[in-house]
Protein backbone atom coordinates (compact mmCIF):
# COMPACT_ATOMS: atom_id res chain seq x y z
CA UNK A 1 0.00 0.00 0.00
CA UNK A 2 2.72 2.13 1.12
CA UNK A 3 4.49 1.62 -2.53
CA UNK A 4 1.23 2.63 -4.49
CA UNK A 5 0.99 5.89 -2.33
CA UNK A 6 4.65 6.49 -2.82
CA UNK A 7 3.60 5.98 -6.43
CA UNK A 8 1.07 8.31 -6.74
CA UNK A 9 3.07 10.72 -4.90
CA UNK A 10 5.86 10.65 -7.66
CA UNK A 11 2.92 10.73 -10.69
CA UNK A 12 1.42 13.78 -8.91
CA UNK A 13 4.96 15.62 -8.24
CA UNK A 14 5.67 15.11 -11.72
CA UNK A 15 2.65 15.96 -13.25
CA UNK A 16 2.62 19.41 -11.20
CA UNK A 17 5.95 20.17 -11.86
CA UNK A 18 5.32 19.71 -16.08
CA UNK A 19 2.33 22.04 -15.55
CA UNK A 20 4.79 24.63 -13.91
CA UNK A 21 7.12 24.08 -17.05
CA UNK A 22 4.40 24.50 -19.77
CA UNK A 23 3.29 28.00 -17.88
CA UNK A 24 -0.02 26.85 -17.16
CA UNK A 25 -2.15 26.95 -13.87
CA UNK A 26 -5.31 26.47 -12.63
CA UNK A 27 -5.90 29.26 -10.93
CA UNK A 28 -8.03 32.44 -12.91
CA UNK A 29 -6.95 35.87 -12.49
CA UNK A 30 -9.59 38.35 -12.40
CA UNK A 31 -9.06 42.01 -13.98
CA UNK A 32 -11.55 44.87 -12.99
CA UNK A 33 -12.22 47.81 -15.40
CA UNK A 34 -14.17 50.74 -14.68
CA UNK A 35 -14.89 52.63 -18.02
CA UNK A 36 -17.58 54.82 -19.26
CA UNK A 37 -21.15 53.64 -20.59
CA UNK A 38 -21.38 52.36 -24.37
CA UNK A 39 -17.39 53.41 -24.83
CA UNK A 40 -16.28 49.94 -25.94
CA UNK A 41 -16.89 47.29 -28.69
CA UNK A 42 -19.00 44.86 -26.74
CA UNK A 43 -19.81 42.35 -29.06
CA UNK A 44 -23.80 43.42 -29.73
CA UNK A 45 -24.79 43.82 -33.81
CA UNK A 46 -21.79 41.17 -33.89
CA UNK A 47 -18.77 43.66 -33.37
CA UNK A 48 -15.90 42.13 -32.10
CA UNK A 49 -16.21 41.74 -27.95
CA UNK A 50 -13.00 43.19 -26.87
CA UNK A 51 -13.67 42.08 -23.02
CA UNK A 52 -13.65 38.15 -24.30
CA UNK A 53 -11.19 38.33 -27.04
CA UNK A 54 -9.02 39.49 -24.64
CA UNK A 55 -9.83 36.91 -22.34
CA UNK A 56 -9.03 34.45 -25.14
CA UNK A 57 -6.42 35.92 -26.35
CA UNK A 58 -4.64 36.06 -22.90
CA UNK A 59 -5.61 32.06 -21.89
CA UNK A 60 -3.88 31.44 -25.16
CA UNK A 61 -0.61 33.78 -24.88
CA UNK A 62 0.22 33.05 -21.08
CA UNK A 63 -1.90 29.36 -20.55
CA UNK A 64 -3.88 30.75 -17.54
CA UNK A 65 -7.60 31.97 -17.65
CA UNK A 66 -8.60 35.79 -16.43
CA UNK A 67 -12.18 36.77 -15.64
CA UNK A 68 -12.39 40.79 -16.85
CA UNK A 69 -15.14 42.03 -14.87
CA UNK A 70 -15.97 45.19 -16.76
CA UNK A 71 -18.00 48.25 -14.98
CA UNK A 72 -19.20 51.47 -16.07
CA UNK A 73 -19.55 55.16 -14.94
CA UNK A 74 -21.96 57.98 -16.22
CA UNK A 75 -19.87 60.67 -15.23
CA UNK A 76 -16.22 61.74 -14.55
CA UNK A 77 -17.72 62.76 -10.56
CA UNK A 78 -19.07 59.49 -10.44
CA UNK A 79 -16.22 57.25 -10.91
CA UNK A 80 -13.75 59.58 -8.33
CA UNK A 81 -16.66 59.81 -5.79
CA UNK A 82 -16.45 56.16 -6.31
CA UNK A 83 -12.55 54.95 -6.01
CA UNK A 84 -11.91 58.14 -3.31
CA UNK A 85 -14.26 56.37 -0.92
CA UNK A 86 -12.13 53.39 -0.86
CA UNK A 87 -15.00 50.95 -0.57
CA UNK A 88 -14.18 49.21 -4.32
CA UNK A 89 -11.09 48.15 -6.05
CA UNK A 90 -10.47 48.73 -9.77
CA UNK A 91 -7.08 47.95 -11.95
CA UNK A 92 -8.03 49.70 -14.99
CA UNK A 93 -9.70 52.92 -14.93
CA UNK A 94 -10.59 55.09 -18.13
CA UNK A 95 -11.46 59.16 -16.94
CA UNK A 96 -11.21 62.27 -18.36
CA UNK A 97 -8.11 64.42 -18.31
CA UNK A 98 -9.29 67.22 -16.03
CA UNK A 99 -10.12 64.33 -13.60
CA UNK A 100 -7.19 62.39 -14.45
CA UNK A 101 -4.83 65.41 -13.52
CA UNK A 102 -7.31 65.33 -10.10
CA UNK A 103 -6.15 61.26 -9.13
CA UNK A 104 -2.64 62.01 -9.96
CA UNK A 105 -2.12 65.34 -7.51
CA UNK A 106 -4.17 63.34 -5.07
CA UNK A 107 -1.56 60.07 -5.46
CA UNK A 108 -4.69 58.21 -6.50
CA UNK A 109 -3.01 56.68 -9.75
CA UNK A 110 0.62 54.54 -9.99
CA UNK A 111 3.10 54.81 -12.99
CA UNK A 112 3.21 52.79 -15.84
CA UNK A 113 5.79 50.19 -16.81
CA UNK A 114 5.89 51.06 -20.22
CA UNK A 115 7.97 47.57 -20.61
CA UNK A 116 4.51 46.19 -20.45
CA UNK A 117 2.49 48.52 -23.27
CA UNK A 118 5.22 48.62 -26.14
CA UNK A 119 2.06 49.20 -28.06
CA UNK A 120 2.77 53.00 -26.40
CA UNK A 121 4.30 53.25 -30.01
CA UNK A 122 1.31 53.95 -31.32
CA UNK A 123 0.19 57.19 -29.77
CA UNK A 124 0.82 60.18 -31.83
CA UNK A 125 2.86 62.60 -30.62
CA UNK A 126 0.59 65.11 -30.26
CA UNK A 127 -1.50 63.34 -27.14
CA UNK A 128 1.84 63.30 -24.96
CA UNK A 129 3.00 65.61 -22.89
CA UNK A 130 -0.12 66.88 -22.05
CA UNK A 131 -0.91 68.73 -18.49
CA UNK A 132 -2.69 66.37 -16.90
CA UNK A 133 0.45 63.68 -17.41
CA UNK A 134 3.45 66.03 -18.42
CA UNK A 135 6.01 63.78 -17.80
CA UNK A 136 3.65 60.85 -19.57
CA UNK A 137 4.34 58.48 -16.45
CA UNK A 138 0.65 57.38 -15.81
CA UNK A 139 -1.69 57.39 -18.87
CA UNK A 140 -2.04 56.27 -22.09
CA UNK A 141 -4.73 58.31 -24.14
CA UNK A 142 -7.87 55.80 -25.38
CA UNK A 143 -9.81 58.34 -27.32
CA UNK A 144 -9.99 62.02 -27.93
CA UNK A 145 -13.05 64.57 -29.11
CA UNK A 146 -14.18 67.79 -28.70
CA UNK A 147 -17.96 68.76 -27.50
CA UNK A 148 -20.96 70.05 -30.05
CA UNK A 149 -24.86 70.59 -29.98
CA UNK A 150 -26.95 67.64 -31.91
CA UNK A 151 -30.12 68.59 -33.10
CA UNK A 152 -32.94 67.19 -34.84
CA UNK A 153 -33.35 69.59 -38.12
CA UNK A 154 -37.29 68.62 -38.57
CA UNK A 155 -37.39 70.45 -35.31
CA UNK A 156 -35.42 72.93 -35.46
CA UNK A 157 -34.85 75.74 -37.63
CA UNK A 158 -31.35 76.11 -39.59
CA UNK A 159 -30.85 79.68 -39.13
CA UNK A 160 -31.16 79.22 -34.78
CA UNK A 161 -27.98 75.78 -35.44
CA UNK A 162 -25.37 78.06 -34.22
CA UNK A 163 -23.07 78.59 -31.25
CA UNK A 164 -24.48 78.03 -27.84
CA UNK A 165 -27.16 80.27 -28.39
CA UNK A 166 -29.37 77.20 -29.20
CA UNK A 167 -29.20 75.73 -25.87
CA UNK A 168 -30.51 78.59 -24.68
CA UNK A 169 -33.44 79.66 -27.33
CA UNK A 170 -36.69 79.80 -25.83
CA UNK A 171 -38.79 79.10 -28.93
CA UNK A 172 -37.57 75.37 -28.36
CA UNK A 173 -38.65 75.32 -24.51
CA UNK A 174 -39.07 71.38 -23.45
CA UNK A 175 -37.38 69.87 -26.03
CA UNK A 176 -33.65 70.85 -24.77
CA UNK A 177 -30.85 68.39 -22.90
CA UNK A 178 -28.34 69.96 -20.62
CA UNK A 179 -25.28 67.72 -19.25
CA UNK A 180 -26.31 66.49 -16.03
CA UNK A 181 -22.50 67.06 -14.25
CA UNK A 182 -21.11 70.56 -13.34
CA UNK A 183 -18.08 70.62 -15.21
CA UNK A 184 -19.90 70.16 -18.49
CA UNK A 185 -22.88 71.97 -17.59
CA UNK A 186 -21.08 75.07 -16.60
CA UNK A 187 -18.44 75.03 -19.04
CA UNK A 188 -21.25 75.31 -21.65
CA UNK A 189 -22.39 78.38 -19.54
CA UNK A 190 -18.50 79.54 -19.43
CA UNK A 191 -17.85 78.99 -23.33
CA UNK A 192 -21.03 81.03 -24.17
CA UNK A 193 -20.44 84.22 -22.05
CA UNK A 194 -16.50 84.12 -23.04
CA UNK A 195 -15.40 83.17 -19.88
CA UNK A 196 -12.40 80.72 -18.85
CA UNK A 197 -13.51 77.37 -17.60
CA UNK A 198 -10.59 77.09 -15.44
CA UNK A 199 -11.14 80.45 -13.84
CA UNK A 200 -10.64 80.21 -9.82
CA UNK A 201 -12.80 83.63 -9.27
CA UNK A 202 -16.17 82.69 -7.74
CA UNK A 203 -17.37 85.28 -9.42
CA UNK A 204 -17.06 83.88 -12.59
CA UNK A 205 -18.87 81.12 -11.87
CA UNK A 206 -21.49 83.07 -10.53
CA UNK A 207 -22.18 84.20 -14.06
CA UNK A 208 -22.48 81.06 -15.02
CA UNK A 209 -24.77 79.53 -12.41
CA UNK A 210 -27.11 83.18 -13.52
CA UNK A 211 -26.64 81.70 -17.37
CA UNK A 212 -27.85 78.22 -16.23
CA UNK A 213 -30.82 79.30 -14.33
CA UNK A 214 -32.00 81.31 -17.28
CA UNK A 215 -31.88 77.87 -19.17
CA UNK A 216 -33.12 75.57 -16.39
CA UNK A 217 -36.99 76.77 -17.18
CA UNK A 218 -36.05 75.91 -21.22
CA UNK A 219 -34.72 72.36 -20.06
CA UNK A 220 -36.53 69.08 -20.37
CA UNK A 221 -33.90 67.06 -18.58
CA UNK A 222 -30.51 66.96 -17.42
CA UNK A 223 -29.21 63.72 -18.88
CA UNK A 224 -25.68 61.44 -19.46
CA UNK A 225 -26.12 58.41 -21.11
CA UNK A 226 -30.03 59.26 -20.91
CA UNK A 227 -29.77 61.13 -24.20
CA UNK A 228 -29.47 58.54 -26.30
CA UNK A 229 -32.64 57.23 -26.30
CA UNK A 230 -34.49 60.46 -25.85
CA UNK A 231 -32.20 62.24 -28.80
CA UNK A 232 -32.96 59.18 -31.48
CA UNK A 233 -36.74 58.67 -30.72
CA UNK A 234 -37.33 62.33 -31.27
CA UNK A 235 -38.30 62.88 -27.66
CA UNK A 236 -35.93 65.95 -27.32
CA UNK A 237 -34.63 68.00 -30.11
CA UNK A 238 -31.95 69.95 -29.08
CA UNK A 239 -28.63 68.14 -26.96
CA UNK A 240 -25.12 68.99 -25.89
CA UNK A 241 -22.75 66.10 -25.70
CA UNK A 242 -19.30 64.46 -27.17
CA UNK A 243 -18.85 64.35 -31.36
CA UNK A 244 -18.25 60.43 -31.50
CA UNK A 245 -21.72 59.59 -29.57
CA UNK A 246 -23.53 61.71 -32.51
CA UNK A 247 -22.84 59.04 -34.86
CA UNK A 248 -24.23 56.66 -32.31
CA UNK A 249 -27.45 57.94 -32.18
CA UNK A 250 -27.62 59.02 -35.73
CA UNK A 251 -26.86 54.90 -36.94
CA UNK A 252 -30.59 54.42 -34.37
CA UNK A 253 -32.27 57.39 -34.98
CA UNK A 254 -36.26 56.72 -35.51
CA UNK A 255 -38.19 57.27 -38.74
CA UNK A 256 -38.80 61.16 -38.86
CA UNK A 257 -35.98 61.82 -37.11
CA UNK A 258 -33.49 64.31 -38.90
CA UNK A 259 -30.42 64.46 -35.86
CA UNK A 260 -27.65 67.09 -37.56
CA UNK A 261 -24.75 68.26 -35.62
CA UNK A 262 -22.30 70.95 -35.14
CA UNK A 263 -18.73 72.80 -33.50
CA UNK A 264 -19.71 75.64 -31.34
CA UNK A 265 -16.49 78.20 -32.20
CA UNK A 266 -15.15 77.96 -28.23
CA UNK A 267 -16.00 74.49 -26.40
CA UNK A 268 -14.46 71.64 -24.67
CA UNK A 269 -11.31 69.32 -26.47
CA UNK A 270 -11.14 66.99 -24.55
CA UNK A 271 -8.70 63.56 -24.11
CA UNK A 272 -9.65 60.19 -22.16
CA UNK A 273 -7.04 57.70 -20.77
CA UNK A 274 -6.47 54.73 -19.59
CA UNK A 275 -4.50 54.83 -16.43
CA UNK A 276 -4.06 52.21 -13.18
CA UNK A 277 -5.65 53.65 -9.43
CA UNK A 278 -3.48 52.99 -6.42
CA UNK A 279 -6.52 50.30 -5.63
CA UNK A 280 -5.33 47.91 -8.08
CA UNK A 281 -4.86 44.55 -7.29
CA UNK A 282 -3.11 42.98 -10.18
CA UNK A 283 -0.60 45.83 -11.64
CA UNK A 284 1.28 43.97 -14.45
CA UNK A 285 -2.19 42.32 -15.96
CA UNK A 286 -3.59 45.60 -15.70
CA UNK A 287 -0.56 47.35 -18.35
CA UNK A 288 -1.37 43.64 -20.24
CA UNK A 289 -4.39 44.77 -20.82
CA UNK A 290 -4.04 48.06 -21.56
CA UNK A 291 -1.27 46.60 -24.28
CA UNK A 292 -3.78 44.64 -26.27
CA UNK A 293 -6.60 47.90 -26.28
CA UNK A 294 -3.58 49.47 -28.25
CA UNK A 295 -2.89 46.43 -30.61
CA UNK A 296 -4.59 47.20 -34.35
CA UNK A 297 -7.87 44.69 -34.20
CA UNK A 298 -9.62 45.82 -30.58
CA UNK A 299 -8.36 49.45 -31.14
CA UNK A 300 -9.88 49.82 -34.36
CA UNK A 301 -12.91 47.95 -33.05
CA UNK A 302 -13.38 49.39 -29.84
CA UNK A 303 -12.83 52.91 -32.42
CA UNK A 304 -15.65 51.68 -34.84
CA UNK A 305 -18.33 51.13 -32.14
CA UNK A 306 -18.13 54.04 -30.58
CA UNK A 307 -16.96 56.70 -32.73
CA UNK A 308 -14.76 58.45 -31.01
CA UNK A 309 -11.92 59.73 -32.57
CA UNK A 310 -8.58 57.73 -31.46
CA UNK A 311 -5.00 59.15 -30.71
CA UNK A 312 -3.56 55.54 -32.39
CA UNK A 313 -2.15 55.49 -35.39
CA UNK A 314 -2.83 51.60 -36.01
CA UNK A 315 -6.33 53.46 -36.21
CA UNK A 316 -6.77 56.33 -37.91
CA UNK A 317 -3.97 55.68 -41.04
CA UNK A 318 -6.01 51.96 -41.86
CA UNK A 319 -7.69 52.39 -44.83
CA UNK A 320 -10.19 49.90 -43.42
CA UNK A 321 -11.15 51.93 -41.03
CA UNK A 322 -11.36 55.10 -43.18
CA UNK A 323 -13.59 53.24 -45.04
CA UNK A 324 -15.76 51.95 -42.90
CA UNK A 325 -16.05 55.57 -40.86
CA UNK A 326 -17.13 57.31 -44.29
CA UNK A 327 -16.30 60.88 -45.17
CA UNK A 328 -18.56 63.13 -42.71
CA UNK A 329 -17.98 61.11 -39.76
CA UNK A 330 -13.91 61.38 -40.52
CA UNK A 331 -14.91 65.14 -41.17
CA UNK A 332 -16.37 65.51 -37.30
CA UNK A 333 -14.05 63.16 -35.84
CA UNK A 334 -10.53 64.02 -36.75
CA UNK A 335 -11.42 68.18 -37.94
CA UNK A 336 -8.45 69.83 -39.58
CA UNK A 337 -7.28 72.51 -37.41
CA UNK A 338 -4.59 74.23 -37.56
CA UNK A 339 -2.59 73.37 -34.09
CA UNK A 340 -4.71 70.50 -32.11
CA UNK A 341 -2.71 71.03 -28.65
CA UNK A 342 -2.99 74.97 -29.14
CA UNK A 343 -7.07 74.46 -29.24
CA UNK A 344 -6.74 71.71 -26.42
CA UNK A 345 -4.24 73.88 -24.01
CA UNK A 346 -6.43 77.07 -24.70
CA UNK A 347 -10.03 75.10 -24.10
CA UNK A 348 -9.51 72.10 -22.41
CA UNK A 349 -11.33 71.54 -18.84
CA UNK A 350 -8.26 71.21 -16.19
CA UNK A 351 -7.94 70.22 -12.61
CA UNK A 352 -9.73 72.79 -10.24
CA UNK A 353 -8.47 73.33 -6.88
CA UNK A 354 -10.41 71.99 -4.16
CA UNK A 355 -11.56 75.51 -3.07
CA UNK A 356 -13.01 76.30 -6.61
CA UNK A 357 -14.13 72.49 -6.60
CA UNK A 358 -16.16 72.82 -3.61
CA UNK A 359 -17.56 76.50 -4.60
CA UNK A 360 -18.81 74.67 -8.32
CA UNK A 361 -20.40 72.31 -6.36
CA UNK A 362 -21.80 73.81 -4.09
CA UNK A 363 -23.93 76.01 -7.18
CA UNK A 364 -24.48 72.87 -9.26
CA UNK A 365 -26.24 71.49 -5.87
CA UNK A 366 -28.12 75.07 -5.52
CA UNK A 367 -29.08 74.77 -9.39
CA UNK A 368 -30.32 71.26 -9.26
CA UNK A 369 -32.27 71.46 -5.66
CA UNK A 370 -34.51 75.11 -7.63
Amino acid sequence: MKKITALFTAVLLLCTLALAGCGGSSKTLTLNVYNWGEYISDGSEDSFDTVREFEKWYEATYKQKVKVNYTTFASNEDMYAKLSSGAVSFDVVIPSDYMIARMRENNMLLELDFKNIPNYKNIDETFRGLYYDPDNKYTVPYTYGVTGVIYNANVVDEADAKGWDLIWNDKYKGEILQFNNSRDAFGTALYKLGLDVNSSDHAVWDQALAELKKQAPLVKSYVMDEIYNMMESGEAAIGTYYAGDYFTMLDAQAEGVDLKFYYPERTNYFIDAMCIPSCCQNKELAEIFINYMLSPEPAIANAEFIYYASPNSAVYTDEGYIEEMGEEAMAILYPEVEDFAALYNEYAFRSLDESTLDYVNSLWETLKIN
